[in-house]
């Protein structure tokens, strides 16, 4: 039965403030000057409340450049508010302009350990949640390219899902996007096909610093009919936000396959943010860039509704469930 196909039963989340909301995702281009990264990230959040967006997404680390010999000269002690400068920054300007605000993420110094983080605020612009990456990225292809994050950042050891005024959110970093099993807890643990809503979302993507934008306009509905309401009462994450950088290889061949993997298996919406690719080649590590939104459909413009193909109502729970050891406790 499709009631035992997970263990414990979802957590139902609260109504969400906010029934109709545009997302913006800032894909900005990072320098090694960290003053200027952090005006720059200030600057595309403000342009992008001035435009209506309730909840903006930043990249992974966009306070400094991805090398990985040098995040510990970035890093910040983000349980030192006062040493912050990346955090004050998120803080105020998630206070100032009444959003959520998904802070892309940094590297964060901890007890002597290196992890790279992201922070989570409220319109009161209090932090609501903390991710530290869960799953590091080591790669390697002999005598060409070797990246190994194992060998300077420490995994972080809990998943993160946090309930929003724009609705309950799982957060994910990169590479945690390549392993299906998280987002099948994010899905069991907040989303409600239960209850009527639209989304409106309206993405504002920078490309680089010429400050051009591109917007793209997405607008589902989810409609429940009664008999999903009395057969289908699980309730999880409606979205999904994956700060990423995926590399040119890497990212060419599985970023947007991944966000429309993770996105279909788990009827939710998959919100993709990275930093614009530097075009200055010489660079250590050279991002992909193409920072997007997906919705259950599998597409960027999102088709299918949730009722259309109710999977939560086809599992077979008497052949396989998925066990949440953890418990489920959202923050």
């Amino acid at each position: 039965m499709a009631s035992d196909a997970r263990i414990p039963a979802p957590i139902p989340p609260p109504q969400p403030k906010i029934s109709k909301f545009k997302i913006a995702l800032c894909q900005l281009l990072v320098t090694p000057d960290k003053e200027r990264n952090i005006a720059h990230a200030r600057k595309l959040i403000e342009d992008a409340a001035r435009k209506g967006a309730k909840l903006v997404v930043l990249p992974e680390i966009w306070n400094c450049p991805l090398s990985l010999k040098n995040l510990s000269k970035y890093a910040e002690d983000i349980d030192a508010e006062a040493a912050c400068p990346s955090i004050s920054m998120l803080s105020e300007v998630a206070f100032r302009n009444g959003i959520t605000l998904v802070g892309g993420s940094i590297p964060e110094l901890s007890a002597g350990q290196l992890f790279n983080t992201c922070c989570v605020f409220g319109p009161d612009g209090k932090l609501k949640a903390k991710h530290r990456k869960l799953h590091l990225f080591d790669f390697e292809v002999p005598g060409e390219v070797a990246f190994r994050e194992s060998d300077f950042l420490t995994a972080g050891e809990e998943p993160t899902i946090v309930d929003t005024d724009v609705g309950r959110i799982g957060i994910g970093i990169c590479h945690d996007i390549r392993f299906p099993e998280l987002a099948m807890l994010y899905g069991s643990r907040g989303r409600s096909l239960t209850q009527n809503r639209e989304a409106y979302t309206q993405i504002y993507i920078n490309e680089d610093e010429t400050e051009v934008w591109m917007m793209h306009w997405r607008v589902v509905r989810w409609t429940s009919t009664n008999w999903l309401q009395q057969k289908h009462q699980v309730k999880g994450a409606h979205l999904i936000c994956y700060p990423g950088a995926f590399n040119m290889s890497t990212g060419e061949l599985l970023w947007e396959l991944m966000q429309r993997a993770r996105a279909a298996d788990n009827q939710l919406f998959v919100a993709t943010c990275a930093p614009a690719p530097d075009p200055n080649t010489s660079a250590d590590y050279i991002t992909w860039g193409h920072s997007g939104l997906v919705g259950p459909g599998m597409k960027r413009q999102p088709s299918l509704r949730r009722e259309n193909l109710p999977l939560e109502v086809q599992r077979q729970g008497d052949m396989y469930k998925m066990v949440d050891v953890l418990g489920g406790n959202a923050q």
